[in-house]
């Protein structure tokens, strides 16, 4: 788990890529976690 790994968040800053550990905008997640949490 390091630089040249493309799952970890320290890869994807180094490789300058997004996904799930690193996701663009962190406070749209928090938005949707709590909308689906409000449905159930």
């Amino acid at each position: 788990m390091g630089k040249g790994d493309h799952r970890s968040r320290r890869g994807k800053i180094y490789q300058g890529s997004y996904g799930k550990t690193r996701v663009k905008n962190p406070a749209k997640k928090k938005r949707r976690a709590a909308k689906q949490s409000a449905k159930r």
